[in-house]
């Protein structure tokens, strides 16, 4: 009997479990690619989910203690997926909290997403392979008050770990709602270089560096003849924000009249990202930054500033700027590139 109850308890928690790891990659993603209002409540229903997550790990732990007294197939990876998940919510509370939001040339956050990615095909394999089977008892009316307790607890928590951090002055006090920390906000020497993914940092000689728009080429020195500026703020998926002052030319004025339904802007090194065409007016194609000529790590010869919008959209070493008919969600969420 009691073998019984302790296995009902048992796939009950590793239902809810799943349910709360869903919530947080969703979430998670959603806070990635906004840098507006959206980010601010996905990212408070996403920490609310790990402290969930957290309070169910003593009743996880006891389970994952049986399962290894039984020799089963692919134990290894049960074993690396639990590891991951734990390196992804310590991780994200060093983050938040600021204890450590630099982990070597590698951020908190950094290892935060890393290891939720990894996680990810085992988490799919883990539930292929320890199949759980939901039955009507699960949904059973005092089980749902137990899941909102749990859910209220870790809202409670969530709330009060803010309030600790903040009023004992810790660095995660001064996060901007995205969860980024300032780095050179107005000193461009001191703002970090970042790309996404494996984009790497080409060379580029000026004089023979052409932007393509509107049916023309355009030289650096015809754009650097621009003085449209805008200050803007980069905000990383990375973990850090900083605010320049940018100036370059805007992209109404590269593209002209041109007829379409949205802008690409492509790399020179393949990267792209496609825009609603009547954000061109918005847009900016910067060539300096804080009155100084870009450099190779930030972008040189050009690149560009997206207000509002998070750092990946933000193209840099611009080759290019197209006009067509696709519509600007024509085009995967994160860049694959």
């Amino acid at each position: 009997m009691k073998r019984t109850i302790a296995i009902a308890r048992g796939a009950r928690t590793n239902l809810a479990l799943l349910a709360l790891l869903a919530v947080a990659f969703i979430t998670g993603w959603v806070a990635f690619a906004f840098a507006t209002a959206p980010a601010r409540w996905s990212l408070a229903i996403h920490a609310a989910g790990g402290f969930a997550i957290l309070a169910l790990l003593p009743w996880k732990s006891m389970i994952a203690r049986r399962g290894l007294g039984r020799p089963q197939p692919g134990r290894w990876a049960s074993i690396l997926f639990g590891v991951l998940v734990v390196i992804s919510l310590v991780a994200g509370l060093l983050h938040s909290t600021g204890l450590l939001v630099y982990i070597g040339p590698l951020t908190a956050m950094d290892f935060h997403v890393g290891a939720a990615i990894a996680a990810v095909p085992l988490a799919i394999w883990h539930v292929v392979a320890r199949r759980v089977r939901v039955r009507a008892t699960d949904l059973s009316r005092r089980n749902v008050l137990r899941g909102g307790a749990v859910v209220a607890g870790a809202a409670f928590a969530y709330a009060a770990s803010e309030v600790v951090v903040r009023a004992t002055g810790l660095p995660g006090a001064s996060r901007r709602f995205t969860g980024s920390y300032e780095a050179g906000s107005f000193v461009p020497a001191a703002m970090p270089v970042s790309s996404w993914m494996f984009d790497a940092i080409p060379r580029i000689d000026q004089s023979a560096w052409r932007l393509t728009a509107a049916g023309r080429q355009w030289s650096y020195e015809e754009l650097a003849a621009f003085d449209d500026r805008l200050t803007a703020t980069l905000d990383c998926t990375g973990g850090f924000y900083s605010t320049q002052e940018w100036s370059g030319a805007r992209l109404d004025r590269l593209i002209g009249k041109a007829d379409g339904a949205s802008i690409r802007v492509v790399s020179t090194t393949g990267y792209d990202r496609r825009f609603p065409i009547d954000r061109a007016g918005s847009m900016l194609l910067a060539m300096r930054m804080g009155g100084q000529a870009l450099d190779a790590g930030h972008g040189f010869p050009a690149r560009l500033i997206v207000p509002d919008a998070r750092g990946f959209h933000w193209v840099k070493w611009v080759s290019a700027i197209e006009v067509d008919d696709l519509p600007h969600w024509w085009q995967s969420p994160f860049p694959l590139q």
